[in-house]
Formats: structure tokens, sequence, C-alpha cells
């Protein structure tokens, strides 16, 4: 892969330059702890009575560091990593290829730590340090960039070793804890504090091979996100993250102190459906047909979208309906065919399913769940479809008695990620919120639903005759009469007439709304005249804020960009998908249509009916549960009055 425009070599002989450095850390050294409490790890058994299990080694503890919290404790990593192995005394491959990576990573951290160095004037600073010539006037501005180096170097050291590791993770997973010996005085002692801790995790959690693997991991995935967590206060990382840095030879790239995860596709085990499998549900089959085709616009090496650009890409979606009305046939139908586009271009794709058995008792760790599946879908390296089966039971709303800890957590890790301060959309993936009763979603978090998927499932006769058909399959006689089977299911014809269907309101609150203001302003063929509409509609229901005019105007984006991308394009990707970004951005913008002030009237009743329907299903279902509780109250005072008097 060839260096892009805003790609900054980092030299692989300067990283073979620290390879000796590196093995020397592996092989052994001393460290005083000072955050982290000592002896929380046993020393390495030694192999025969009597042998100790390595050499001693003199301290190469840095010069400034001269104040000790406790003895230094001798860290022996290859030794460490060689206990895990049941008894073998032979070094196994899975072994080799941890302590190879993390040399690696540790030898990826110096040479980015020399490059911060010769682009700031940390450098020459310490040149004059050495000397005995530092003046007292750039002291603290010495002390401030080799805090930034030891910023650098840990989380580059953490993101290599991540990178370098992922391929061989398996099902394990390991639950290794905060990072606590994470020193910030210079580069050394941040890369000894780490190796430090990252033996006493290995002696804790690696009781095999399979788990050295994932407690080094998620060790390196602990370090980064310690490490980022302390960049957003440090002064004078910009030479760092304004570059983008590439290791050719480990196709790794580090943008700073975002993770660099290998783009490794998910292996899919379910049943896709094909567009005609899916009966009914016209608009939600005809946006999700668009958006797949629109995931695969994404470029790779602007890590950008077009249509994220240009308007009309589908973040976060809502799906709501009956039970058994489709909605995880209309999951399966846009994941195969995601999935299929994925693999005729070439490029790794991720599905993942948030469900139910994501919530634990645990404290914090329901949040920690929801944030990697976040994560892993956002992955700037796949392209990736994440969904939330029946939302309701897995994101409480807040202030709810009746949500668990659990809930709550994940609820506010979906909002901030789903629009948040921090939410970046690139364009490579999307999440759906599916749920038979999205009234009992917290209000905040079902706004942040960019676009609303009405699963209806099957309506009209010719449906009917569909959806049997289909099911009963191919294995009968019985004759199909006088019926032009799933020629209802033609998309473009059923999603005009569903289109038009909302050109008036269809729930009874909504269409109040629109009388009085049709009856005020006349035709809604104005900005002013729409924006009156609007603000009745606020009138009526308080929750219709902002954002639910920027989901509107999204949803009208994405029907400007209601064209077909030609299968032509997905199935030779060399016509599209392999084009550069400004070529793809121009010839979706020669098929982009003019905002029409019909689509912008479909569209908000659209999303002002979904929110009516919530709103009156919400009430009916809080009323109706009232009523029966009293009713209970009522039966249960005749009956104890009754018995009394008996």
């Amino acid at each position: 892969m060839s260096l892009t425009s805003d790609q900054m070599e980092l030299r692989e002989e300067a990283i073979r330059a620290h390879y000796l450095a590196a093995a020397a850390l592996l092989e052994g050294f001393d460290h005083a702890t000072r955050v982290a409490r000592a002896g929380a790890h046993g020393p390495v058994e030694e192999r025969s009575p009597g042998i100790p299990a390595a050499r001693r080694f003199r301290s190469t503890t840095p010069g400034l560091v001269t104040r000790r919290v406790s003895r230094p404790d001798g860290v022996h990593l290859l030794d460490r990593i060689t206990v895990a192995d049941d008894g073998d005394t032979l070094t196994s491959p899975l072994q080799a290829t941890v302590a190879r990576a993390i040399r690696r990573a540790i030898a990826i951290a110096f040479a980015m730590g020399d490059t911060y160095a010769e682009r700031t004037p940390l450098s020459d600073l310490k040149r004059a340090n050495l000397a005995g010539d530092l003046p007292p006037a750039r002291k603290s501005e010495f002390a401030e960039l080799l805090t930034a180096e030891a910023l650098v170097v840990a989380h580059v050291f953490g993101n290599a070793l991540a990178y370098l590791l992922s391929p061989h993770l398996g099902a394990v997973s390991v639950e290794v804890g905060e990072v606590e010996e994470f020193l910030t005085d210079n580069a050394q002692l941040a890369l000894h504090g780490a190796l430090w801790e990252l033996d006493r995790k290995l002696a804790q959690f690696a009781a095999d091979d399979a788990q050295l693997v994932a407690t080094t991991a998620a060790f390196a995935e602990q370090l980064m996100a310690k490490a980022a967590a302390r960049a957003q206060a440090a002064a004078h990382l910009a030479p760092f993250t304004a570059a983008t840095w590439r290791v050719e030879a480990d196709d790794l790239t580090l943008r700073g102190f975002t993770p660099a995860a290998k783009a490794r596709s998910s292996t899919l085990t379910m049943t896709f459906k094909k567009p005609n499998e899916v009966v009914g549900n016209h608009i939600a089959k005809y946006q999700a047909l668009r958006l797949a085709k629109m995931l695969m616009a994404y470029d790779f090496e602007r890590r950008l979208n077009p249509f994220a650009e240009l308007g009309g890409f589908i973040f976060t979606f809502m799906g709501d309906g009956k039970p058994g009305t489709g909605k995880t046939t209309l999951i399966q139908m846009m994941a195969g065919l995601i999935d299929e586009y994925c693999r005729n271009a070439g490029y790794p794709f991720r599905y993942q399913n948030f469900g139910i058995d994501n919530i634990d008792s645990y404290q914090g760790k329901s949040g920690q769940n929801a944030k990697a599946f976040v994560q892993n879908v956002l992955d700037p390296g796949v392209i990736g479809f994440g969904t939330i089966d029946d939302i309701d039971q897995i994101a409480g709303k807040r202030g709810d008695r009746q949500s668990s800890a659990g809930q709550q957590e994940v609820t506010a890790v979906f909002m901030e990620a789903f629009s948040g301060a921090n939410t970046v959309v690139r364009g490579n993936c999307t999440f759906g919120m599916f749920s038979n009763y999205p009234e009992n979603v917290d209000d905040a978090l079902r706004q942040r639903a960019g676009a609303r998927f009405l699963v209806d499932g099957p309506q009209t006769r010719e449906d009917y005759i569909d959806i049997l058909a289909l099911l009963l399959g191919k294995r009968h006689e019985i004759p199909l009469g006088d019926h032009d089977l799933y020629a209802a299911q033609e998309i473009k014809r059923a999603v005009a007439a569903s289109f038009a269907a909302h050109g008036r309101p269809q729930e009874a609150g909504l269409a109040q709304v629109w009388e009085r203001v049709a009856a005020q302003v006349g035709p809604l063929d104005t900005i002013a005249k729409l924006g009156t509409y609007l603000k009745g509609i606020q009138e009526a229901d308080e929750r219709f804020t902002g954002r639910a005019i920027k989901n509107i105007t999204d949803a009208v984006k994405v029907r400007a960009m209601d064209f077909e991308l030609p299968d032509e394009w997905m199935e030779n990707p060399d016509l599209f998908l392999f084009r550069d970004y400004d070529t793809k951005c121009a010839m979706i913008e020669e098929l982009r249509r003019p905002i029409t002030v019909e689509m912008v009237v479909q569209e908000i009743n659209r999303y002002a009916d979904s929110e009516f329907r919530y709103a009156d299903k919400s009430d009916e279902v809080a009323i109706d549960g009232m009523v029966r509780e009293m009713g209970r109250m009522d039966a249960a005072k005749k009956r104890y009055l009754e018995g009394k008097d008996g």
C-alpha cells in the first residue's frame, strides 16, 4: 500500500535500530513501583530447585527519577510468557508470537518517540540537559515535552501491540482492569511502568496460551485508553496528532490517539434473505436497499463516504412495528446484501448485534460491553452494520425505577455514541435499533435515530398471497390461481404509493394540527408555512425539538439522494467502488435529485406520525396499566370485606 499525501513514513531502519534495547527490556529490568501497589504479582517460578528463572540485572531506571516508593522488582517478561505453557519446557509458537509482538511494539514506540522529539524542541533540550546547559527558563517546557513524549510512546506501544496481536485473538476474553502504573516523567519510564504492569497482569490471568494472548491484547487496549485520556489535557501533542504515520511492513497506520485495529470481517452465521423474500415493509425495504449501497461508497483511503459529506447518509435508524411483522427478516436482508457487496469488492465487513445477554449485573460491565460494541462497528477499517434488537428491553428509560443500572449505562453509552459531542460520522457504518414497543425507549435516545423504518409487515391482499406462497415453499402441488406472484413487491411502485400516503398525516393528533395550520396559512408551499406547521406540532408535543427538525431534514436529503446506484457498480468494483474519492463524489452528484415541497411535507408527516404514535401508545399503555391496577384494588377490597363480614 503506497503512502497518501497526508501520511508520513516511520522508516523500518529506524524501528529496527531499537530492537536490541527492546530485547533487553524483554529479558529483564528492575522497576520501583510508584503508583500501583507493589507485590501484587508473584515471582516467576524457578525452572529447577535452586536455579533462578533469570539472571539478575542492573537497574536501567533513568536518572531523572530518583525517588523510589518501594524496593525495585525484577521484571522478566520472556520468562513470564513461557510460564503459560502447561508444563511444557519449550516455547510454543503462540508464546513466541507474543514475545515478538511486544519487541516489535516497543521498537515502533521508541522510533515514534525519536521522531516526535526531532519534530519538537525536545531533542535540543535533551542535549542541553545532558551537557548541563539547560536554561532555567526552559525547564518547564522541557518537562511538558517529556510528558508529551511519554504519552506518545505509551499509546503507540499499546496501539501497535493490540494491532499485531489482533489476528491471533480467539474466543477467550480477559478483563484486566485499569492500568495503574502509568508514568509520564519520560518515555523510558513510561515503558518500564507499562511492562511492569503487563508482567503483573500475565502472572494473574495468563494460565495458558489463549489467555496469554487475550491478556496481552486487553492490557494494550487499557494502556491506549489511559494514554488517550491523559492526552486530552496535555500540551505539545500537535506534532504527533496532526500527521498520520505509516509502518509499511506491518500495514499499520498511526492516527494520533485513535486505535488502529486490524480490519477483520466478522463471520456471519445468519440466514440471509433476498429482497423479494421480504413481503410488505415497502419503505423500510427500500431504504435498507439504498443504505446498503450507500455504505459501499465509503472510501478507505480518505476514510469518508461521499454520502456523509454531500448529505443523505443514514447513520442511525429506528425500525418499529408489531411482533411478527418482519424486523428480523429485514436485518437478514440488509446484512446479506452488504455481505455480498463486500465479498465482491474484497472489503472487510463486520456485523454485530447487541442483545439482552450483554446486560451484566456487574457494575460498569454493561456500559463497557456497549462501548466495545459501538467501537467495533465504528472501526474505520471495515464496513460495519450494528443492530440492537428489542432496544426497549436493553436500554432503560432515564428515571425509570424498573430499569436496572446496566440498562441505564447502556442508554448513556448509546446516546453519546449516536449523537454526542465526539460523534464523527464517516459513512462506513450504520446502526439499526429495532423494537416492538418503541414508546418504551427513552425519548432522547429514540430521537437520535435519524431515520424511521416502519416495519408494518404485509398489508394488502396481494401481500398475504405472496407471503403464504413464500412460506409454503415449493414442495406442494396447490395451484397459485389468478395472481401475479411478487408483483406487489416491486419496490418502485410500492414505495411511490407509500410516500404519497404521507402527503397528509395519518395519526389523529397530528391530523388536527394539520387542519388547524392549513386553515391559518393555506397550502404548505413555502419555508415560512412549513415552519408554522412545525411550530404547531411542537405546541401539540413538546418533545418535538430541534433534533426532530434535523432528523426530518436529513430524511429529506436522503430523498434527494433517492436514486438507484447501478447494480453494475457493485458487481464490477472498478466502475465505482475502486475510484478515487473525488470521482465518486462527482458521480453521485450527477445523480442527485432536487428537493421539493412534497418531499419535505411527506418527511415531516412521516416523522411526526411516528412520534405521535409512540406518545399515544405510551399514554394508552400507562392508562391501561392504571385501570387494571384500580380494578385489582377494588376486587381485593370487595373480597376482603366479604371475608371480614363472614
